[in-house]
C-alpha cells in the first residue's frame, strides 16, 4: 500500500459489502484530524503511431490524494451507537447533499435553512453545506441502533472554525467553509467515505 492510497481496511470493507469503488474517495482520519480527497488513478493514454489512443479505464485500488484539510470530529471519541455523540467508523457513502446554491454562512437546523451566520448566528453548529452520510456495513454503521444515516452523521461546516484540528463535535465531521464548498461541488451523491481511527 502506498501512503497516498486509502488503507487496506477500506478495500476489505468494499469487498465485504460488495460496494463498487467510486472515482472519488474521502478518507477521514480521527487520529490526525485530517480529511483526504482521493481520486482513482487512470493509466496514461497508450501511444499508437505517435498519438494517444485514449485514456485507459481506472486502475483498481490505486488512488492519489488531491486535497488534504483539517477537520474536527467528536469530542466524545469514536463509536457506532445512537445518542453516543461519537463519530462512527467504517465505510459510508454520501447519501444526500443539502445547501447547494445558498451563500457561504447559510445556517441549517433539521436540514432546513434558518438564517445566516452574519445575521446573529455566528456560532451556528451546522453551516454552509451538508453531506449526509449513510453507513454501508450492516450491523456496524447500518441498521438498528448503529445506523449512521438515522443518527444524522454529516460532513458539514460550522460557524466557529477555531476548533478545526482537534476533536470538538457531537458526532459529525466539521470542515472549514473554504474547503467544504468546493468539496460539495466536486463530490457526487454516492461517493465513498472511509472513516478510520
Amino acid at each position: 500500500m502506498r501512503p497516498e492510497e486509502p488503507d487496506a481496511g477500506f478495500f476489505l470493507a468494499c469487498r465485504r459489502t460488495d460496494t463498487r469503488l467510486t472515482r472519488w474517495v474521502v478518507v477521514v482520519s480521527i487520529r490526525t484530524q485530517t480529511l483526504l480527497v482521493c481520486e482513482q488513478e487512470r493509466d496514461p493514454a497508450p501511444i499508437w503511431a505517435g498519438r494517444p489512443v485514449g485514456p485507459r479505464p481506472p486502475r483498481p485500488h490505486r488512488y492519489q490524494v488531491r486535497q488534504q484539510c483539517r477537520i474536527s470530529s467528536s469530542r466524545f471519541g469514536t463509536g457506532q451507537v445512537a445518542d453516543s455523540h461519537r463519530t462512527p467508523l467504517g465505510l459510508h457513502r454520501v447519501a444526500q447533499k443539502i445547501g447547494g446554491g445558498w451563500p457561504i454562512g447559510a445556517v441549517f437546523r433539521g436540514r432546513r435553512l434558518v438564517g445566516f451566520t452574519w445575521q446573529g448566528l455566528p456560532r451556528a453548529p451546522i453551516a454552509h453545506r451538508i453531506l449526509w452520510l449513510e453507513g454501508l456495513e450492516a450491523g456496524f454503521n447500518r441498521g438498528g441502533a448503529v445506523d449512521s444515516f438515522a443518527r444524522y452523521i454529516y460532513l458539514h461546516g460550522a460557524g466557529d472554525e477555531t476548533t478545526l484540528g482537534s476533536p470538538a463535535t457531537r458526532g459529525c465531521v466539521h470542515l472549514a467553509a473554504a474547503r467544504l464548498l468546493p468539496l460539495y461541488d466536486l463530490l457526487p451523491v454516492g461517493t465513498l467515505v472511509w472513516i478510520r481511527r
